[in-house]
C-alpha cells in the first residue's frame, strides 16, 4: 500500500460490490479503500488487513457480520426545505386536524413575539378534498399571519391575517398557473395551490435569515449522512439559494454531495439561460467536491391530489378539468432545446400522464435538434401516472426515469384522494417501476423529502413489495410493478451515479470512488419488510467517514 493517503479495510462481513450486474449481485468478503478509491477486494483486501500491524495509516473495520454497500443517492429531494421545517410548528407529526392546530398553538405560545408563523408539512387528507379553511387556523393564531405548506409542497394553508397581508380578497384573480380556492360566495377559503402558494411564499412571507438557512442545510445533509446517503439532487433551487450553497460549501457544512437544479420560470426562461450558465460557472469555479450545479429543473404540472397534475383525459371527479400545466408544449420544447444546447442536464417534474408525454416529446425534440442529447443524462422525475403507450419511450430516448418508490403503495392518500380523482380505470397506470425497468431504461430512486420521508430504507422495501413495511401481510398494490431487491438497490446506487454524471461511482468495484454505507444486515438477503429496520453503522464519502454509528 502507498503511504500517500490513509487506507481503510473492511472485513468479517458481506460487501455488496454491485447489487445488479448483468450476472446478478456481486459480493465479496472484504474491501480496501485508499484515499478516495476502492483498491482491493476479497483475499487481496484481507491480506492488507492481515499486514496492518500498528500502521497508523491503516484502519481495519470489523463489519461484525454486517454489510457494506455502495453509498446511497437521493435522486430528487429538497434538503433546504426539509431543514427549514424544523424551525416551525411540528405539524407533520399530527394525526388529525386537531393535532395540526394544537401544534401551531404550542409553537405560538413558545414564540409570542414572532411576526409570522411558517410551517410544514400538513397531511391534506385531514380535510375533505384537501381543502383547509383559514378560519380554523384563526382560532389558534389570532392576528399573527400564518402559512403552512402541505406535504406536497404545491399547496399552502393560510389564516385570515395572512390573506390580508397578501391582499387576497374575493376580487383577487387567480394568478397565472395557480389557484386561490374559494368559498361559494367567491371569498378566499384559505387554501392556495401551485403558483398562488409559491408566489405568496416568495413575495409576502418574510425570508429566513442566512444563518437559519445555513443551519438548515447543514442539519439536512448531516441527517442524510446518518442514513448512508452520499449524494442528493436538490430539485428546486432559486437564485437566492445559490449564495447559500456556495457559503455552506466554503464553511464545510455540506455532509453529502449536493447537485443544484435551477428552476426554469415559464415567464422568463430566455433570460435564465445566461443566468444559469453564470451560476453553473460560479459553482465550478469554487471547485468544491461536494457541490455541483449542472441541472435545470422544469415543473411541468402540479399534483393529482389538488387536481393540478396535467392529464390527457379529465379527472374522474371533475369531468371538465384536465389539470394545470405550467408550460405549453411549444414553449416547453423551445426551453428544453435551449438549455440542452447550453449543456445542462434537464430534470423535469411530471406527475400526470399528459405531463409525462409532454416531457418525453420535449426531450425527443432536443435529441432530434442535435443538442447535447444522451450525454446530458436527462431525467423525468416522479413519473406518477404514465400512459402504458409511453413506457418504452424512456429506453428508446435514453431518458432516466426517477421514481419516488415510497409512493408506490395504496396508503390513505392514494385511497382517499388519488384514486377517486383519477378513477379506477387509470389506477393501474401509476408508478410503473417494473415496466419501465423491464423496457431497458435507467431507473433511479429519490425521496422528494420533505414531501415524504428521506429515509431510503422503507422506500426500498416498498419498491420490492408495493405495500407498507408496517403491514407485512398486505397485498401488493399493482404487483407486476414490483422489482427485486438488487434492482431496487441499484436504483439508489448505480442508477444514481449515472444521474449524478459520475461514471466512477455507484459500485464498490476496484478503481471506483469509495462511497459506502455499513448496514447491520444484507438488504439483498433479508425479508423486504425488515429493510426498514436496518441500522446504519457508518457512512463513507470518497473514503472519508461522514457518519460514525455506535458500532465503531
Amino acid at each position: 500500500m502507498s503511504e500517500a493517503s490513509h487506507a481503510t479495510v473492511f472485513v468479517n462481513g458481506t460487501v455488496i460490490v454491485d447489487p445488479a450486474s448483468a450476472s446478478g449481485a456481486v459480493t465479496s468478503e472484504a474491501v480496501a479503500f485508499q484515499g478516495d478509491r476502492v483498491v482491493a477486494l476479497g483475499s487481496e483486501a484481507q491480506a492488507i488487513a492481515a499486514g496492518a500491524g500498528s500502521d497508523p495509516a491503516l484502519t481495519v473495520i470489523d463489519l461484525a457480520s454486517g454489510t457494506l454497500a455502495p453509498g446511497i443517492g437521493d435522486g430528487h429531494a429538497h434538503p433546504l426545505l426539509g431543514g427549514i421545517e424544523a424551525l416551525g410548528p411540528r405539524v407533520r407529526e399530527a394525526a388529525d386536524l386537531a393535532g395540526i392546530l394544537a401544534a401551531v398553538a404550542e409553537w405560538k405560545a413558545a414564540h409570542p413575539d414572532a411576526e409570522w408563523i411558517v410551517g410544514a408539512s400538513y397531511d391534506a387528507t385531514f380535510a375533505e378534498g384537501g381543502l383547509f379553511d383559514a378560519r380554523w387556523l384563526d382560532e389558534v393564531t389570532g392576528d399573527t399571519p400564518t402559512i403552512l405548506r402541505a406535504w406536497d409542497y404545491h399547496t399552502a394553508w393560510v389564516n385570515s391575517a395572512a390573506l390580508a397581508a397578501g391582499g387576497i380578497t374575493a376580487e383577487t384573480p387567480d394568478p397565472e398557473l395557480g389557484r386561490i380556492v374559494r368559498r361559494d360566495d367567491g371569498s378566499p377559503l384559505g387554501t392556495l395551490q401551485e403558483a398562488a402558494a409559491n408566489n405568496f411564499i416568495a413575495d409576502v412571507v418574510p425570508a429566513f435569515t442566512l444563518d437559519d438557512r445555513l443551519d438548515a442545510i447543514e442539519r439536512a445533509t448531516r441527517g442524510y449522512a446518518e442514513q448512508g446517503t452520499t449524494w442528493i439532487q436538490d430539485a428546486w433551487v432559486e437564485a437566492a439559494d445559490l449564495a447559500l450553497y456556495l457559503e455552506a460549501a466554503k464553511q464545510h457544512r455540506l455532509h453529502t454531495r449536493v447537485n443544484l437544479a435551477f428552476r426554469a420560470d415559464p415567464a422568463r426562461w430566455r433570460e435564465q439561460v445566461a443566468e444559469f450558465t453564470a451560476a453553473r460557472e460560479s459553482v465550478r469555479d469554487l471547485a468544491h467536491p461536494r457541490l455541483s450545479g449542472e441541472t435545470v429543473k422544469f415543473f411541468l404540472d402540479g399534483v393529482i391530489e389538488s387536481h393540478t397534475a396535467a392529464l390527457i383525459e379529465p379527472y374522474a371527479d371533475r369531468p371538465t378539468d384536465r389539470g394545470l400545466p405550467n408550460w405549453s408544449d411549444v414553449e416547453l420544447g423551445e426551453a428544453v432545446r435551449a438549455f440542452d444546447a447550453a449543456g445542462f442536464q434537464l430534470h423535469l417534474h411530471a406527475i400526470g400522464d399528459a405531463a409525462n408525454r409532454s416531457a418525453l416529446d420535449a426531450l425527443e425534440s432536443a435529441r432530434a435538434a442535435g443538442g447535447s442529447g444522451a450525454d446530458s443524462h436527462h431525467v423525468i422525475a416522479h413519473v406518477a401516472l404514465l400512459d402504458p403507450a409511453d413506457v418504452d419511450r424512456f429506453a428508446e430516448l435514453d431518458i432516466i426515469a426517477n421514481f419516488e418508490p415510497y409512493w408506490a403503495q395504496c396508503d390513505a392518500v392514494m385511497r382517499d384522494l388519488t384514486i377517486p380523482h383519477l378513477g379506477h380505470s387509470r389506477e393501474g397506470w401509476q408508478y410503473l417501476i417494473g415496466s419501465v425497468h423491464r423496457s431497458g431504461a435507467t431507473v433511479t430512486f429519490g425521496s422528494d423529502w420533505p414531501v415524504t420521508t428521506r429515509d431510503w430504507r422503507p422506500a426500498l422495501s416498498t419498491a420490492i413489495t408495493r405495500h407498507s413495511h408496517t403491514e407485512p401481510g398486505a397485498d401488493a398494490w399493482l404487483p407486476d410493478e414490483r422489482v427485486d431487491a438488487g434492482t431496487a438497490l441499484a436504483a439508489y446506487t448505480a442508477g444514481i451515479a449515472r444521474q449524478a454524471l459520475a461514471t466512477d461511482r455507484g459500485t464498490l468495484a476496484v478503481g471506483m470512488v469509495a462511497d459506502a454505507v455499513w448496514l447491520s444486515a444484507n438488504p439483498l438477503a433479508i425479508a423486504p419488510e425488515a429493510i426498514a429496520d436496518l441500522t446504519v453503522h457508518g457512512t463513507w464519502l470518497a473514503g472519508e467517514p461522514t457518519f460514525h454509528g455506535d458500532a465503531h
